[in-house]
């Protein structure tokens, strides 16, 4: 069954997430290689992680004014249209055969623990390409003073039933 062009141009969301202060501390602390749910700060930081990522004090006396969240952290909330595009059953996509192709992301403004992210997203391409589908989703977050954050943008790819 082929994926649904009539699609293209629908929109998913608003999507909203509140950004904790924990789930930065985590995300920074696994990334850095760190087990996020022992307590880090107690045991300290793993080693190289800057303090701005973990540390209320060092963050405060930042640019930033406060703890700011890696870049990366915005596929928390931003991949959430992406996922529901994924499984909206009027596309057409065979969840066994769908692989993530791949996600870009370009920031504008730094992730603080109080924010409110709205995300929404549009789905703007599908095509076929060497016995493939693929479909793209365009994510765009604010946070909650209307500042943009991020956009995403998300590829999947949907195997032949023939791989």
């Amino acid at each position: 069954m082929a994926i649904n062009t009539a699609l293209i141009g629908r929109s998913y969301g608003p999507f909203s997430y509140q950004v904790g202060l924990e789930k930065i501390r985590e995300y920074a602390v696994a990334v850095a290689g760190g087990i996020p749910s022992t307590g880090f700060l107690s045991s300290g930081p793993p080693e190289g992680l800057h303090p701005w990522l973990y540390d209320l004090e060092a963050g405060a006396k930042s640019p930033y004014g406060s703890i700011v969240a890696l870049p990366s952290f915005a596929v928390v909330f931003a991949i959430a249209p992406f996922g529901t595009a994924c499984g909206d059953p009027e596309l057409n996509v065979d969840l066994l055969r769908l692989v993530h192709g791949e996600q870009e992301l370009e920031w504008f403004a730094p992730i603080k623990p109080g924010d409110t992210m709205t995300t929404t997203g549009t789905l703007t391409e599908i095509y076929s390409k060497a016995g493939k589908d693929f479909f793209v989703v365009i994510s765009e977050t604010q946070n909650q003073h209307g500042e943009r954050v991020v956009k995403g943008t998300w590829t999947a790819v949907v195997r032949s039933s023939d791989a």
